[in-house]
Formats: C-alpha cells, structure tokens, sequence
C-alpha cells in the first residue's frame, strides 16, 4: 500500500515528511486553497513522487508547472471532462525525461454513480475517491466506504478524505474488504495539519507506523 502526502506548502517541513518516505506528496495549484503552493519548485528525494493538484486548470497551466517543477503525476481536482484528461494523458509530457501520472478525482457523500467512470478507464493512470464537501479538497472528514464495496473496475484507485489517526482502525477493516482490492494507495491532509499546508511530524510518524507504510 502506497502513502501520499497531500497539502505540502514549506520547503523545511517538506524536509521533514520526506525523512517519513512517503511515496508521492502532492503540491497544491489552486489559488483559492489555503494550501496553494507558490515557492521555488520544491526539493524532493527521487523516490517520491511529486504530485501536483489542479482543480479546472487551463491545459497550459497544467503543462507549465509540469515542467517548472518537475511534477511527476497530476491529480485532477476539478469537473475536467474525459476530454481533457485525454489531451494531458496522450501527451505524457513527451518534453520531460519521465512518465507523468494522472489521477482523476471523484467525491462521494452517501452514494455514487459509478457509471460516470466509464469515459475516464483509458484516459487516467488512477482515480482518488475524496469526500464531497464544501471544497475541492480537505474538508477533513470521510465519506461512507461501504460505497466502494461496488466499485466495478480494475483501476487502481487512491482512498482520501478526512483520514487521520482516529480512523486506523477503520482503515485496517476496509483493507480486509472487498471495496479495498483496488486500492493502491492511502491520501492524506488536514488531520495531520498544524495549520494549513505545515504537517505534523510525529502525528505522520504514529499513522506510518500503525499502517505499516
């Protein structure tokens, strides 16, 4: 099972949560979040896959912070169409020296109509299950698991929203489930925060080891 950071903002404590060695951080692109991410491109080890997070970008955006700091997977955050996820899936980036992942993202409540996948199975390397909230992202609590117990597909999937230490023991049941076969890997954010975008160490460091990361 796979970790990913979510939300990072300041290069020391990028620092710290790379020391954790988590396998992707992500790196948020959307002004509007109290997590936006606008510093030098952030200094990462090699084995971490850095991830940036767009919510209804223009292409060009998109394409820009690919290349000015070196992104190696995007997440899509946003109601981007199948067809926009074929124009940056297709592309792959030809100009840069590695393959860039894309991970689509869709929000649960209480339900969800799996069908609206379909478009999305040969345009994306993944999908993210978030909680439907008041905003794109980070609204700190979880949607109901169960759901997933349908999920029709074989395409890795990453699990987010609201996870954070009070949820382990309900993290571990879901990963005996059915709903876990495709789960790759485990997203998380808010509940590890101090303040927005500056993540607690040893709130991480208890989660990593408690999972097994």
């Amino acid at each position: 099972m796979k970790l990913k950071v979510c939300g990072m903002k300041y290069q020391d404590n990028i620092d710290q949560v790379a020391a954790l060695r988590p396998d992707y951080l992500g790196f948020i692109f959307y002004e509007k979040s109290t997590r936006y991410f606008n510093a030098d491109s952030p200094q990462v080890p090699n084995t971490i896959k850095k991830t940036g997070v767009f919510v209804d970008a223009d292409l060009d955006v998109v394409t820009n912070n690919v290349k000015t700091h070196q992104l190696q997977a995007i997440q899509l955050h946003g109601k981007e169409s199948p067809e926009y996820c074929e124009q940056l899936y297709r592309s792959k980036f030809d100009s840069t020296s590695h393959p860039i992942e894309i991970i689509k993202v869709f929000s649960i409540k209480d339900d969800f109509n799996f069908e609206v996948l379909k478009p999305y199975e040969a345009v994306c390397d993944y999908f993210l299950f978030d909680t439907k909230g008041k905003l794109p992202g980070g609204n700190g609590y979880t949607f109901d698991w169960n759901v997933l117990n349908n999920y029709p597909s074989t395409k890795p999937f990453f699990l987010s929203g609201g996870i954070g230490l009070e949820e382990i023991e309900k993290l571990q049941s879901f990963m005996t489930s059915k709903a876990s076969k495709y789960c790759y890997a485990i997203d998380v954010n808010s509940k590890f925060e101090i303040e927005p975008g500056l993540k607690n160490i040893e709130l991480l460091k208890q989660f990593k080891k408690s999972c097994h990361f």
